[in-house]
């Protein structure tokens, strides 16, 4: 659409607004604001491309802007609405004047009801690097008044976390989009399941956007989603919907999951403790041992059809075996693995100490082995005081169990 085309014709600028719903609730708890384009014809134009072509002048994107913003604010103000507004806003042109006539904007609607905490400034995450200072600065000037910052885009081609923890957000808003891709999907996974922890770490709540399946609604809820938004849910209108104009559904979602999930931890828990089973009988013959690696071969040949790789650390991480590994059918033994330390892995020694007071085996979460790079667990378990057994368990073990997965 030719810039020229929208300046002259302004008046034909309207908000469209797209429901944001919680899953707590499970009702909409505010709308993002976005920028349409009335056409001759009746239709209606998405305006997406007008603010990210970077060859459009500043001024024409600012004037737009205000254009959709006081018809969104006063149609919010006429509705009495109390719900959250979402605006995008490019936070170059924000910074220019400090983002004062955006406070001024929405300052000149309080006497109409607007109240400034349902405010949210939504900024593209990729966005202002060289003016990041500025842009820290600005947004706890805007804490001052109640507004509320999103970091939008996050998930996409991965984050900056450094630059997200000092922005300090209200929200990050996630890209689900390439869940719907079949290449880079376990990599982007790790991506958000790390801003899921982020997310908790700085005390901002995790939004997911463009969401139009719903295994992008299980992933969601299953990582820490507590806002979610897309056509799935609600498709961008020229009015505000009934608060709980998806509730019906995302109960009955929400039920689905949870089924899927207790059946999921129900099998680990049963697979945890087929495991204990098997191997209690041998961990009594390895109490008094010196040398393990004999041992360790009983214990491969107990779980031949289960594990891959085997091995056995003290209290401290340093391995004390070499690694035992299967290779087409039989086990072998690697020493150069012997005297390594582990403690540097994420929960080794939580889980050490665990096993150590609670006298029982630690089945891991689902991740990728650094040497073979397939989805692997490990279950490890207590062998005598300071000696601990640590079984991979193999992907085609994993695939052929479901539930495990």
């Amino acid at each position: 659409m030719d810039p020229l085309d929208i300046m002259t014709n302004i008046e034909k600028v309207t908000p469209y607004f797209q429901a944001i719903f919680s899953a707590d609730a499970q009702e909409v708890i505010g709308y993002e604001v976005l920028g349409r384009f009335q056409l001759e014809n009746g239709d209606v134009k998405s305006l997406g491309s007008f603010f990210r072509d970077d060859t459009v002048p500043g001024e024409y994107q600012l004037e737009v802007d205000k254009v959709i913003i006081n018809k969104a604010l006063t149609y919010y103000t006429e509705q009495d609405c109390t719900l959250r507004l979402f605006f995008n806003q490019n936070a170059d042109l924000l910074l220019e004047d400090q983002g004062e006539s955006l406070l001024e904007l929405f300052l000149s609607y309080v006497p109409k009801g607007l109240k400034l905490e349902n405010i949210v400034i939504e900024i593209d995450e990729h966005s202002s690097k060289e003016g990041e200072e500025y842009l820290q600065n600005l947004f706890n000037y805007y804490r001052t008044y109640g507004i509320q910052l999103s970091v939008a885009n996050i998930g996409d081609t991965g984050a900056n976390m450094d630059r997200i923890g000092r922005l300090n957000p209200n929200i990050l808003k996630v890209n689900l989009e390439i869940l719907r891709q079949s290449h880079e999907v376990a990599a982007h996974q790790d991506i958000l399941h790390s801003l899921s922890i982020l997310s908790r770490k700085i005390g901002a709540a995790l939004m997911y956007e463009n969401m139009e399946a719903s295994f992008q609604l299980q992933y969601a809820w299953r990582n820490g989603g507590r806002f979610y938004q897309g056509y799935y849910l609600h498709k961008p209108g020229r009015a505000f919907i009934n608060i709980n104009h998806a509730k019906k559904m995302l109960v009955e979602k929400f039920q689905q999951f949870i089924r899927y999930e207790k059946r999921k931890l129900q099998a680990i828990h049963q697979f945890t403790g087929m495991l204990q089973t098997r191997l209690h009988p041998l961990l009594l013959k390895g109490h008094n041992l010196e040398d393990y690696d004999d041992w360790l071969h009983s214990i491969a040949e107990e779980l031949n059809n289960i594990s891959f790789r085997m091995y056995i650390c003290d209290e401290n991480g340093f391995q004390l075996s070499p690694n035992l590994l299967r290779d087409n059918g039989k086990w072998k033994a690697d020493s150069q693995y012997r005297g390594k330390n582990w403690s540097w892995r994420p929960y080794f020694l939580e889980h050490i100490m665990k096993m150590s007071m609670e006298k029982k085996g630690i089945l891991s979460d689902l991740y990728s082995d650094i040497e073979t790079g397939e989805s692997v667990r490990t279950y490890s378990c207590l062998i005598t005081k300071n000696r601990f057994l640590y079984v991979d368990i193999s992907y085609e073990y994993l695939y052929e169990n479901q539930d495990l997965l």
